[in-house]
């Protein structure tokens, strides 16, 4: 099959997947631009915050599609083949994972900008709204620590293939120094709009060209940040504990909005290599039910390697955390929220051609951030010349630690607002000390494990991700059925993604505390599977108790009207 039928067959089921099934999502909803958004009632200038559609979706993009999307697609066409893969992401991120970030924004505009948990607190009750805070905390912390030792590698090492060439730059260096640059430019971003407030089409033209010009920097000063793996974990963990305390305006919406311009550069790139490249189709399409996965086979492990791309629980935690509090009118749920999902399907199909235009034994010891940093810079060479392959490979592994950087600080900013919420901790000083209480496991994982931590918490992370996403779906199937209206279109991706993840878990922890052996990371998977699934657990039976109870009054409205200014 060729690559371009590929890209096109997906790129059109993606359309009719947003007009049709998208559409008929959103009337379930009832959207109604006459109601006043959190954004508006709330506003606060830190948090709540009325943002621009274009802007906010660049922004809720780049937060979304990082790493996940990238990593998972390569690690499971290794392991299964491409055609599994695709299935997967087209059924997917249609009917699943489009659903479950469009239903949590427009539930968590709802209930006042509130967070899936406080949703799950006044849906099922104050101890389930606890144990949702504990399953999400335990899932935040594996995303940290998954994604920070993935960009300190990008960081040190570069790519095999820009070493092997020799160029006259330290590669790990450039992409470090590229990276530092895009968030200062995205700081001075962040003032200007604040300040002076020009028209975005002004800001557009001048910030997005200056994104591409900080890679080419990085190649003429890649000797100037020159750290070890462990100095830049942690260099990066603590960059994560100051942006998470930052007012959005400041960081997260400018970085957001120049990060989703990476993003649709390195869509651009990965459909123009795919229409026009001619290359070839080097991986099989199947290598079998039981070829190697993480753990086991196809069944249920390609479903939690392949976690963002098709579905993701980060993503309702990205909605119901920052996005929901920024959004100015109701109708932009479906745009921002279904549609930056099957935009995240698109990202998951290019990292997987990435993988699928090289040969077999050319992979051997390479990482994912690596094939796609390589694919996007052959790519890329199509336009520029070959000769400024160095520089192409170089953008490619910036862009792929762009995305990284997006999903580290909103996480951490999440966990954040979890625990201030847990704990009732407020101020500077309760912002602080959730900052800290989330960092310092994510530190202490990162430099136990060691260099290539991420591999080692890849598929749990993977399975809390996908179970997370179902316990969404199911508080808001509760949700839905006491506001008496459908609820299949939830339920049934809830029971799909629930069975397949327990599936998962349960093999993850028994593989884990046979291999452990003292207090190592083998110890902390096994027991963090066992806690994710008496948590998950315990909220489904709740939900299965409360599900024909009246319906409360909605503890968001009155919030927002003892809070409104």
């Amino acid at each position: 099959m060729s690559l371009a039928l590929v890209a096109v067959g997906l790129l059109a089921l993606l359309a009719a997947g947003y007009v049709l099934y998208g559409g008929w999502v959103a009337r379930q909803f009832a959207l109604d631009d006459g109601r006043t958004t959190p954004a508006h009632l709330l506003a606060d200038g830190v948090d709540y915050v009325p943002t621009r559609r274009f802007y906010l979706f660049g922004q809720h993009f780049s937060a979304i599609a990082a790493a996940g999307p990238i990593a998972g697609p390569i690690l499971a066409c290794q392991a299964f083949g491409w055609g599994p893969c695709l299935a997967w992401i087209a059924f997917g991120v249609i009917f699943i994972g489009a659903v479950h970030d469009f239903s949590t924004l427009a539930a968590s505009v709802r209930h006042g900008g509130r967070s899936i948990a406080e949703i799950t607190h006044e849906q099922l009750g104050p101890v389930a709204g606890r144990a949702m805070m504990a399953f999400i905390w335990i899932a935040l912390v594996y995303v940290i620590v998954a994604f920070a030792d993935i960009t300190a590698g990008t960081f040190v090492a570069g790519t095999e293939e820009l070493r092997a060439s020799g160029v006259a730059f330290d590669p790990g260096g450039a992409v470090a120094a590229a990276a530092v640059l895009y968030l200062g430019l995205s700081l001075v971003l962040g003032l200007v709009e604040r300040h002076l407030r020009p028209p975005l089409w002004l800001s557009t033209a001048i910030f997005v060209p200056a994104t591409f010009a900080v890679c080419w920097a990085g190649t003429k000063l890649s000797t100037v940040l020159l750290l070890g793996h462990g100095a830049w974990a942690v260099a990066i963990l603590a960059y994560c504990a100051v942006a998470s305390v930052l007012p959005v305006w400041s960081l997260l919406q400018p970085r957001g909005y120049l990060g989703g311009y990476v993003l649709y550069t390195a869509l651009g790139l990965g459909t123009i290599g795919v229409l026009f490249g001619g290359f070839g189709v080097e991986q099989p399409f199947f290598r079998g039910w039981d070829a190697g996965g993480p753990t086991g086979g196809l069944f249920p492990f390609l479903f939690v390697t392949i976690a963002c791309g098709a579905c993701s629980g980060f993503h309702g935690l990205v909605c119901s955390g920052t996005t929901s509090k920024q959004i100015e009118r109701e109708s932009d749920c479906r745009p921002v929220g279904f549609g930056a999902m099957l935009a995240e399907g698109f990202v998951a199909l290019i990292a997987l051609v990435t993988i699928m235009i090289v040969p077999a034994q050319s992979l051997a010891g390479l990482s994912p951030g690596t094939i796609y940093g390589n694919g996007i810079g052959r790519f890329m060479a199509m336009l520029i010349g070959e000769e400024h392959l160095p520089f192409a490979i170089t953008f490619g592994a910036m862009a792929f630690s762009t995305f990284v950087f997006d999903t580290l600080d909103v996480s951490t900013r999440l966990g954040r607002y979890l625990l201030q919420e847990l704990f009732g901790w407020r101020g500077r000083l309760g912002a602080a000390a959730a900052t800290l209480a989330t960092v310092a496991p994510a530190v202490y994982f990162v430099l136990a494990g060691g260099k290539g931590a991420w591999a080692k918490f890849w598929t749990l992370f993977g399975a809390s991700n996908q179970l997370l996403a179902a316990l969404t779906l199911l508080v808001l199937t509760v949700w839905l059925r006491r506001q008496r209206r459908g609820y299949l279109f939830t339920l049934l991706p809830m029971l799909f993604v629930a069975g397949i993840t327990v599936w998962a878990l349960v093999s993850l922890a028994t593989s884990n505390l046979r291999e452990a052996a003292g207090l190592g990371v083998p110890l902390w998977n096994g027991l963090a599977a066992l806690a994710l699934l008496a948590l998950a657990g315990y909220l489904l039976i709740t939900a299965w108790r409360s599900r024909d109870r009246p319906s409360p009054q909605a503890e968001g409205e009155r919030r927002l009207q003892r809070e409104a200014p």
